[in-house]
C-alpha cells in the first residue's frame, strides 16, 4: 500500500475510522526534514501492506487539521490506532528507527 494523501474533509474517514493503525505525517513541500523522511515512510508503507496505513497531510494546504493536532513543528508524525493517538514525534528520523517506534506503537 502506498502513503495516501489526506486532507482536513477526509481526515475523519481516512484516519480516525480506519480499520488498521494509521501513522499520519504532517508535512510541507518546503520542508527539508519531511522530504528526508517521505522515502523512509513510502518504504515503510510497502513492506507493512495492509497492516497499516501512511498518510501524509500538507499543512499549507490542510490547516485546520494540523491546528485540530497541535502541530507546531514538521515533520510531526502521529500514531492512530482505533480513531486515537497512541503515539506522537517531531522530528525526521532514519528508516530503521521510525519502523521501531510504528512496532512498538502499534
Amino acid at each position: 500500500m502506498s502513503t495516501v494523501a489526506v486532507t482536513d474533509a477526509t481526515f475523519d474517514d481516512e484516519v480516525k475510522n480506519s480499520s488498521v493503525p494509521v501513522v499520519v505525517d504532517f508535512w510541507a513541500e518546503w520542508c527539508g526534514p519531511c522530504k528526508q523522511i517521505g522515502p523512509a515512510l513510502e518504504e515503510l508503507s510497502a513492506e507493512y501492506g495492509d497492516k497499516i496505513k501512511v498518510a501524509k497531510v500538507d499543512v499549507d494546504t490542510n490547516p485546520n487539521t494540523a491546528a485540530q493536532m497541535g502541530v507546531r513543528g514538521i515533520p510531526s508524525l502521529f500514531i492512530f490506532k482505533d480513531g486515537q493517538v497512541v503515539s506522537n514525534r517531531t522530528g525526521a528520523a532514519p528508516k530503521a528507527a521510525l519502523k521501531g517506534w510504528i512496532d512498538e506503537s502499534i
